[in-house]
């Protein structure tokens, strides 16, 4: 088994090898498309756009970014996966070769292990907008296997498992009508869970963050480890965002303004794109104090829980308020 995954980690290897060496102009390109692709853009900018023109898209679309993570790093716990970066450098497999170099960048160190988290989608009657999406699709995994963060079999998995997520949600009803305390209790279920096979796990004495070590180890500059990488801040960020759209949709704000007579005007939809994109924007320039962790995982869980509550309630009723439509009685 051990012997198999060298060999595919070694394919991986020469497959990132021969990207970086001849395709080196292209450089720019992938890190831009690897920072684009970012799983933060979900909640920054694709969601209050989707929410603003499609309600219902860009609720579902939150909860495939969140449910897909978590799955995401359930799996990596258990599959203890490599990255690039680190394993050629770690691993005994070249003891009688020369090691392949393989460059390194800013966003190659990553903390976690390496499973590709999942890649989203919804479905395209538009045969081009299909042929966009698997152009997207497709200089994203090779943006991921250029800057050495994840091996080829990763991204491809990350794929696979991304639309998985999608076409069961596709099936899912109930999360457009969800109360409070369905939000509460499956934010909680989710982080108990993660949090219980992590005890589990240790008490076994199976180390989780290893991954933190290596990164530490082996990438080239310690400031291109950053500890919002690392499981536990990917958790709470995505648990922080989950439970601020239920506050959100759960709101008077969002009532009084995102079903009122404006909800049905571009303009007003429009200016609820606008106005949120700029504020979280300079929102997401604000970076949680990284030097004491539990406060950093505390505040980043508020962070993002405050990104769907300011979109979809706060700015909207704002916005519905200089315009003199909902009834100005109790937030």
């Amino acid at each position: 088994m051990e012997e198999g995954m060298n060999v595919l980690h070694d394919f991986g290897i020469q497959t990132t090898h021969y990207l970086q060496v001849n395709y080196q102009d292209s450089q720019d390109w992938f890190i831009l498309v690897s920072v684009i692709a970012d799983l933060r853009n979900a909640f920054y900018v694709l969601f209050p756009i989707w929410f603003h023109l499609r309600e219902a898209v860009g609720i579902k679309l939150l909860w495939v970014a969140v449910i897909g993570d978590w799955l995401n790093l359930i799996f990596k716990w258990i599959l203890f996966g490599q990255r690039p970066y680190w394993w050629v450098l770690d691993t005994d497999y070249y003891n009688n070769t020369s090691v392949p170099l393989i460059k390194q960048f800013p966003v190659t160190c990553e903390t976690g292990p390496g499973k590709k988290k999942p890649t989203y989608r919804y479905r395209c009657l538009n045969v081009i907008l299909w042929l966009g999406f698997w152009a997207v699709q497709l200089n994203v995994c090779l943006s991921r296997i250029y800057l050495a963060a994840h091996f080829p079999h990763q991204v491809v998995a990350g794929v696979l498992s991304g639309i998985a997520v999608a076409e069961t949600f596709r099936h899912i009803q109930s999360i457009y009508n969800a109360s409070l305390k369905q939000y509460f209790l499956i934010t909680f279920f989710l982080f108990s869970f993660a949090i219980g096979f992590y005890l589990l796990l240790k008490g076994l004495d199976v180390d989780l963050l290893w991954t933190l070590e290596k990164a530490k180890r082996w990438c080239e500059r310690p400031e291109w480890v950053h500890i919002d990488t690392t499981p536990f801040a990917s958790l709470l960020k995505n648990l922080g965002t989950l439970f601020g759209l239920g506050l959100a949709l759960n709101s008077n704000m969002y009532r009084e303004s995102c079903k009122g007579k404006l909800s049905k005007w571009l303009p007003f939809r429009l200016s609820c794109i606008m106005a949120s994109l700029v504020f979280l924007h300079l929102f997401d320039s604000l970076k949680p104090p990284s030097q004491v962790e539990l406060i950093f995982y505390v505040l980043s869980f508020c962070k993002s829980a405050a990104v769907p509550l300011t979109s979809v309630s706060l700015i909207p009723y704002c916005l519905a308020w200089v315009m003199g439509q909902p009834d100005k009685k109790s937030l």
